[in-house]
Formats: C-alpha cells, sequence, structure tokens
C-alpha cells in the first residue's frame, strides 16, 4: 500500500498548488519576498511608521460552507473567508497587508478548490492585502468527499498613536451605520433550519426577494470596508471607533467599540431592513429579539464620529457606494444598546 490507497494523493496537491499559483501571486504587495511554496511566507514591513504595531485576526466561513456545497457553488465562500478576519482587523484602524488560508477536505478536487481560491485571491485584491501562502489538507475519513472547511488568517498594521482601542470615543460621538451586502457569514445554521423545516427550495424565489432566488440571497458574499474606510481616515475624517457586525448582531458586536461607561442609544427606525430579514421573521416566525441577536439585519459595519464629521462622512460612504445612515449616539452606560428593538 502508499499513501494514494490510503485517500492522500500528494501528486494532485502538487499538481492543486501549481494550478492556483497565478491567483496568489496576483494579490502581491510590494513588500512580499519569496513567492509560493516555502516553508513560511516573507513579508517586509512597510515603511513611514514611527512605532508600528501589528493586529492579527483569524476566522472561518461557518455552515455558509453548507450552502455551497448543496448548489455545488464554490466562488464566494472565499470573499466572505477574507472579509470576515480583515473586517475585524479593520476595526482597530489597522491596514490588512496579508492573509493565510487553511483549507481541508476529505478528497482534494482541483476544479472545486481552485474555485475557492480564486474567491480568496478576490477577496484579498478587494482589501489590498496579500494572499501570502496556506496549508491545503486532504483528510479521508475526517470529511465527506465534496466537503471542505476553511479558516482565514490576517495581520494589520497601525500607527500606535492612531489604534483605536474605545480611549478615543466620546460622549455624543454619532453611530453611523454601513450597509451589508445581506446576511454575510452569521446566522446560516438558523437559515438553514428555516429554509429545511419549513420545505423551501434553495431554487425559489420568494416575492419578498424580488426574483432573486434563496441561493443568490444567501450565498451573496460579505462586504469587505478595508479601502473606503482606509480612504476616509487618510482623507482626514475623525472615526473615534470602528464595529464589525458579526456573531452576536448589533448588541454584541456594537458596544465593543466604546469605552468605559459608555453606551449607545439607537434610533430603530433611522435604517431600511433589507428584503432578506423580513423573509426571515416572516418564514420562520423569528422574534425582533432573535433576529437583531442573530443577524446584523442590514448593517455590517458601523463608525462613530464627531457630530460635526457626520454629514461629510456619510457623503465620504456614498461616494464609495455604500450606503450610510444615522442610527445613534453615544451617552452614559454599561456598555449595552439603549433602544434597539422597533
Amino acid at each position: 500500500m502508499d499513501y494514494r490507497d490510503a485517500g492522500v494523493d500528494v501528486e494532485a496537491g502538487r499538481a492543486f498548488v501549481d494550478q492556483i499559483r497565478n491567483l496568489v501571486h496576483s494579490t502581491f504587495r510590494p513588500e512580499v519576498i519569496g513567492g509560493l511554496g516555502g516553508f513560511g511566507g516573507c513579508f517586509q514591513l512597510p515603511g513611514g511608521f514611527k512605532e508600528p504595531v501589528l493586529v492579527s485576526g483569524t476566522d472561518g466561513v461557518g455552515t455558509k460552507l453548507k450552502i455551497a456545497h448543496i448548489i455545488n457553488r464554490h466562488d464566494t465562500v472565499g470573499i466572505d473567508l477574507v472579509a470576515m478576519c480583515v473586517n475585524d482587523v479593520l476595526t482597530s484602524g489597522a491596514e490588512p497587508l496579508f492573509f493565510l488560508d487553511y483549507v481541508a477536505t476529505g478528497k482534494l478536487d482541483k476544479k472545486q478548490l481552485t474555485q475557492v481560491v480564486a474567491g480568496i485571491a478576490s477577496g484579498c485584491k478587494q482589501a489590498g492585502c496579500a494572499l501570502l501562502g496556506g496549508e491545503t489538507a486532504e483528510m479521508p475519513g475526517f470529511y465527506q468527499v465534496g466537503e471542505y472547511d476553511l479558516a482565514g488568517f490576517c495581520v494589520g498594521i497601525v500607527e500606535k498613536s492612531r489604534m483605536l482601542n474605545g480611549s478615543q470615543v466620546q460622549m455624543g460621538d454619532v453611530a453611523i451605520a454601513l450597509a451589508s451586502s445581506g446576511v454575510h457569514s452569521n446566522g446560516l445554521s438558523l437559515v438553514r433550519k428555516i429554509i429545511s423545516d419549513r420545505s423551501f427550495a434553495w431554487s425559489d424565489s420568494p416575492q419578498l426577494l424580488g426574483g432573486e432566488t434563496l441561493q443568490e440571497a444567501f450565498l451573496k458574499p460579505t462586504r469587505i470596508y478595508v479601502k473606503p474606510v482606509l480612504a476616509a481616515l487618510q482623507a482626514g475624517l475623525e472615526i473615534h471607533g470602528m464595529a464589525h457586525i458579526t456573531g452576536g448582531g448589533l448588541p454584541e458586536n456594537l458596544p465593543r467599540c466604546l469605552g468605559k461607561g459608555q453606551a449607545i442609544k439607537i434610533n430603530p427606525n433611522s435604517w431600511t431592513i433589507p428584503p432578506v430579514f423580513q423573509w426571515l421573521t416572516q418564514a420562520g416566525a423569528v422574534s425582533p429579539q432573535a433576529m437583531y441577536n442573530t443577524f446584523n439585519m442590514g448593517i455590517g459595519f458601523v463608525v462613530l464620529v464627531p457630530p460635526q464629521q457626520v454629514n461629510q462622512t456619510i457623503s465620504h460612504f456614498q461616494s464609495q457606494n455604500i450606503p450610510a445612515d444615522t442610527i445613534g449616539e453615544v451617552i452614559a452606560g454599561d456598555g449595552t444598546l439603549v433602544g434597539l428593538l422597533r
């Protein structure tokens, strides 16, 4: 017997690396040293920093991958993988520098996983970071044939004096919500349960979604906010805090950017909840509280700015094709949201 008899095809693995080489190289920044295939990726820190701080983040895509497996579409989940990591790193004011991926599968399917890596490369380009390397693990008996799992790792950089940590947030700062592209990569276990228990098909096109199918709505990739937010900072806009609205929704994530003794008073009617969340509420008979604790409800990212910067900030993000709304203000409190439910 040999390794192939055990279900691991080393030659196929080498061929896969060769097949994705150009995709990886297309993301490289000038600071990348060397190419693909070494034991480690090498990256030279960019110049111009007095006290550079490295900011790291890691995440996955979750059970959204199950939907990709069911409908056999794999070109978007790589964007989600990058987005979940770089948007987290961004909340410190950091610019993502490079990204690493980990792909585990039961049996290596070059066509399938090339689509995945193409999505990862696309996400890295959107974020302006290099896909520095990764690992592909073929694990027969651990994953079903045709299934895979993803994990991502990102490192960014920020000047220490400009790093956001909650201490810059002031009473009266205004919360500006940046629109999500949909459910992003959170709450998909509940989505799948609603569709399964209510006997919907992924090809269904509910009237509320305006002709969009369920699979199109729920595989839509997570929006990447890096370049628009960094452009705002480089333009001199004053941002005191940022929050990436992921698992746990607004109640769990928005308070994470506050300082001690602060809370945010939300105007619950200040933004329009997208149809996809309205459909989930109706189809699954989900309570408003459960919806807000599970989904982003149309808000993917929040920035806190002083009142005099509100109009300029909203105009900036709208010019970047990101809808933006004022949704609340910072008040004295215990790190919670006040008045969220409609």
